[in-house]
């Protein structure tokens, strides 16, 4: 039985174009989360430690080691 390669170039066009939007679709993922992976069944405790580190840092996935919340700059 013959292989059908006029099949092959369109399958390869097709398979590389899902492999391509799912790496950009990763690397956007990570982009928006300071380059860390997504975070998956958080538990309350999880989520209030997000909460302080937004407070803290301005992003969920930021961390600081000053207890401190950074008090905006003045506007007078």
């Amino acid at each position: 039985m013959p292989v059908p390669w006029e099949a092959l170039i369109p399958t390869a066009l097709l398979v590389s174009m899902f492999a391509v939007t799912g790496t950009l679709a990763n690397v956007s993922f990570r982009a928006q989360n300071q380059w860390k992976p997504p975070r998956y069944h958080l538990e309350d405790f999880e989520v209030s430690l997000m909460e302080r580190d937004k407070k803290l840092t301005g992003h969920l996935r930021g961390q600081t080691s000053d207890p401190a919340i950074p008090q905006p700059p003045s506007s007078s």
